[in-house]
Parts: C-alpha cells; sequence; structure tokens
C-alpha cells in the first residue's frame, strides 16, 4: 500500500531516518474496513461522475428489450479520446430520491440484460467496452429472482468471456459479489485505490461466521477484499492511486488519474489479437476461483 504523498519528501531527504519515517506513514494507511467505508462514501464519484469527465457525446441506451429498463445500471456510446466506445457501469444516486431512482446500484435482471444488449451492438461494430464497478450486489429481491436473476448474472459471465472487442474493467466504489462480477470480465482489471472487491459484504460475512455483523471490521481483514490484497493475488492489474483521503475529496482528480489509467491500458489491449485476447480473459476469469492448502506450501 502506498505511503501518504506528504511523508515521502521526508523519507527521500533523510535517507537514514527513513524506517522511523516509514513506521510513521504505515500509522496512517487505512484498514481495510476504513477502506470498505471509503468505498461507500456518499460523495464518491459514481459511473455518471466519470463519464461527464472522461467521455464526449455519451448517448445512453435504455431497456433491455425483454421487460423493462433498469436504473441501476447505465449504459452507451461515447467518445474516449475521440474514439468511438461503449461505457458500462452501475449507478447508486446521489440523494435518497436518486438513490431510490437507482434501487441504490443494485441492478435487476433487465439491468444485466441491458448491458449484455449493449455490449453485443459494440462488439458488432468494433468498439471497445469500458465498464465501471460500483454496486453493493445485485438486488435480491422476489421479483427479482421470478425473471432469473442467476440467470441473467451467469449469461454475462459466459457472453462477455466471448467478446471480441477489448474491455477494460474498473472497480470505483463496490464491488459485491456476482452483481459486479456480471459487468466485470474483461481484458484488464482496474480498482481505484480504495475500491473494494468482494464475494460478500463485510457485515453480511461476520454475521454468517460469527453470528454478529458487528464483527464486521474482522471480516473485512479476512475477506481480504482492498485493492492492494486483490493486486498481491494477482486478480487485478493496476491500482489507481486516489487524491489524498479519497476520491470523494476531489472528482476531478480521480478522474484525471483514472484517465491515464485507462488510456495505458486500452493501447496494450489493442496489441492483442483475439486469440490471445480471449484466452487472457478466460484466465482472468478462473483465476478468482483459484485455491491452494498449506501443504502447496511446503
Amino acid at each position: 500500500m502506498p505511503l501518504s504523498r506528504e511523508l515521502w519528501p521526508r523519507v527521500a531527504q533523510d535517507k537514514f531516518g527513513m524506517a522511523k519515517e516509514i513506521e510513521k506513514a504505515e500509522e496512517h494507511l487505512a484498514t481495510a474496513f476504513e477502506r470498505v467505508q471509503l468505498a461507500r462514501h456518499p460523495d464518491r464519484p459514481h459511473t455518471l461522475d466519470f463519464i461527464e469527465r472522461l467521455f464526449e457525446d455519451f448517448t445512453e441506451i435504455h431497456g433491455d428489450r425483454r421487460f423493462a429498463d433498469d436504473s441501476a445500471i447505465v449504459c452507451g456510446f461515447a467518445r474516449f479520446h475521440g474514439m468511438p466506445a461503449l461505457i458500462v457501469g452501475h449507478q447508486k444516486g446521489r440523494d435518497t430520491k436518486q438513490r431510490q431512482f437507482r434501487n441504490f446500484g443494485m441492478p435487476k435482471p433487465e439491468g444485466y440484460r441491458k448491458a449484455i444488449r449493449a455490449m453485443k451492438l459494440a462488439e458488432k461494430f468494433e468498439r471497445p467496452i469500458f465498464t465501471f464497478i460500483d454496486t453493493p450486489g445485485a438486488y435480491p429481491g422476489i421479483d427479482a429472482e421470478e425473471r432469473g436473476q442467476a440467470e441473467a448474472i451467469a449469461y454475462n459471465l459466459r457472453e462477455m468471456a466471448k467478446l471480441a472487442v477489448p474491455v477494460i474493467v474498473t472497480v470505483i466504489g463496490e464491488g459485491g459479489s456476482g452483481g459486479a462480477l456480471a459487468i466485470g470480465i474483461g481484458d484488464q482489471l482496474l480498482m481505484l485505490e480504495n475500491a473494494i472487491y468482494s464475494v460478500i459484504s463485510p457485515e453480511g460475512c461476520a454475521a454468517i461466521l460469527w453470528k454478529d455483523s458487528g464483527q464486521a471490521a474482522r471480516a473485512a481483514e479476512q475477506l481480504r477484499l482492498t485493492a492492494e490484497d486483490l493486486y498481491h493475488e494477482e486478480i487485478v492489474d493496476q491500482v489507481i492511486e486516489e487524491p489524498d483521503g479519497g476520491a470523494h475529496n476531489s472528482h476531478d482528480e480521480t478522474a484525471r488519474l483514472l484517465e491515464a489509467a485507462l488510456s495505458t491500458r486500452f493501447a496494450e489491449s489493442i496489441t492483442h489479437n483475439l486469440e490471445q485476447r480471449l484466452s487472457r480473459r478466460y484466465r482472468k476469469l478462473r483465476h478468482m476461483g483459484k485455491w491452494e492448502t498449506m501443504s502447496d506450501k511446503l
């Protein structure tokens, strides 16, 4: 995890005092649960905030052509540095009214079906895809289950793994389980510094393991859900630095840092041929299910 940027100049100026400075810096590092709270910060930039700052001529696509539109997922075509592209992302909403309209960023099956419909259009017209993950998870309501929530997520996993165009995925806030993964299969996976990505929320994990949601901080450490943890597990390709204090302190600066990372990663993706792209994407998906026993390390 990077040191606080204000401390680096002092470390550089006094090499002999480096250990002491590093010790001080480590005191400023956020715990896993503090990063969970930063990822959920109400002022954290959402997908539409990044669309406004990174893309031009955005035209939104609505509806799954089967049931309805789902405002928890935003998707549409735009230009990135003049290049036509598809953008897909979760949208939580900022105030109470918006959050209700966006269902707190929890998509229903029609949201995932809208997303894959747009992605297949992008594939047809040979447009790259940028997805932005920020959801506590797929909506668990009865109506969503009746309309095939699990099938919609599974279908997206399969179809995204086969897309012929470059797909760059960025976790910008919460990455909640299958609800995140359903738009998260890509060639490159990036995470903002204080974003999280996990199979379950810390509160949910604590309630299951210890019958006490108050143990969420303990669960967060065990889940290894931070960007740094996932980078070390080789699930994430790049961790994108945030402004001091978190992305909520400067949407513009966060967008600038994200833009630089997206540009670099996209330039790398287009150098791969189709076979390389699909192989890399498949390996990345399978690596999320990698496991080992202690005997493997002996």
